[in-house]
């Protein structure tokens, strides 16, 4: 959803007289709620090794210096751009090839059911906000919880390396050399192909959480073509891209529930002035309007499956 770093360009001059610039990332405070930094640390080496983000220079106690990219950060309205869309399928695709040593296991139900945890026993000293927290019914969001998790393991969505957070604030054009880059590895972790996939395009709503803007499934179909075959779009048959949209609806669902309950923790934690509260009730609104058009989708798909 959004960064919980303070950045900073840092110009240094070295001997030679040459001036070298740098990225400064401070961490916000109480981010470890949240963050595994230990988990982002260890993947920034293997994604920076495979030509991802900045360089890692250097770390300290409460942040890490990077190499300074060049580049423009990418607007919601980038991302539908057909051209651009191609190209962060492409990437998303080598993305999801890099090996991270370590467990495998993918962290999606983990994190959210640890957030939910966290979530569901919080306490505002503000009476509005308490007041606003006590309507939300934590029964039933760890029914959906359970239920989703159900569907989406009948589903067997591949594990991948996924960056779980690409909305257009990481995702950077350097227009002269047409080169994109993928930034901000804070959520990365192994996790479902569906899941990065529909938290990418729940971001085409953008800051105001439009989601009418949510791609229509054509511009869905141009995305996935791209993935599955970088180098031969138009081969991508029928049936894979049917597959992918069925397993990416699920997951976008999931996304959902994740940032919602993310925004509870954040209401509590972050000092950053947001309506985190309202946010949670955006995401989780949203999350029950798209239920049902998921689930139709869905369970016939499943049939089929086991039935051919």
């Amino acid at each position: 959803m959004n960064s919980e770093s303070n950045l900073l360009k840092v110009s240094v001059r070295e001997a030679s007289g040459n001036i070298v610039d740098m990225t400064v990332r401070l961490y916000g405070p109480n981010t470890d709620y949240v963050i595994n930094r230990e988990r982002e640390l260890q993947a920034i080496q293997y994604l920076s090794a495979a030509g991802f983000g900045a360089k890692l220079l250097g770390v300290f106690g409460n942040g890490m210096v990077q190499s300074f990219i060049y580049a423009r950060t990418l607007s919601p309205a980038d991302m539908r751009n057909p051209k651009l869309a191609a190209e962060i399928a492409k990437q998303l695709h080598k993305f999801h090839q890099v090996e991270i040593p370590g467990s495998k296991e993918p962290q999606l139900w983990n994190d959210i059911f640890k957030f939910y945890e966290q979530a569901s026993n919080l306490k505002f000293d503000d009476s509005e906000k308490q007041q606003k927290y006590e309507t939300i019914s934590f029964e039933e969001v760890h029914s959906e919880l359970v239920e989703l998790k159900e569907l989406t393991g009948h589903l067997d969505a591949p594990v991948v390396f996924a960056h779980n957070d690409l909305l257009s604030g990481n995702l950077m054009l350097n227009e002269d050399e047409e080169k994109l880059y993928f930034i901000d590895f804070e959520y990365g972790s192994y996790n479902y192909r569906g899941f990065d996939i529909g938290n990418h395009f729940n971001e085409y709503a953008g800051y105001d959480c439009d989601y009418s803007l949510y791609p229509n499934k054509d511009e869905q179909y141009h995305f996935f073509r791209h993935y599955i075959e970088p180098d031969r779009p138009d081969e991508v048959s029928a049936e894979d891209l049917d597959a992918l949209y069925i397993e990416t609806s699920c997951y976008t669902l999931a996304s959902h529930l994740y940032w919602a309950l993310w925004a509870l923790i954040q209401a509590k934690m972050s000092p950053i002035e947001f309506d985190y509260l309202g946010y949670f009730f955006l995401r989780y609104g949203e999350y029950k309007r798209q239920k049902d058009k998921c689930l139709s989708l869905a369970h016939p798909y499943l049939s089929r499956l086991r039935s051919g």
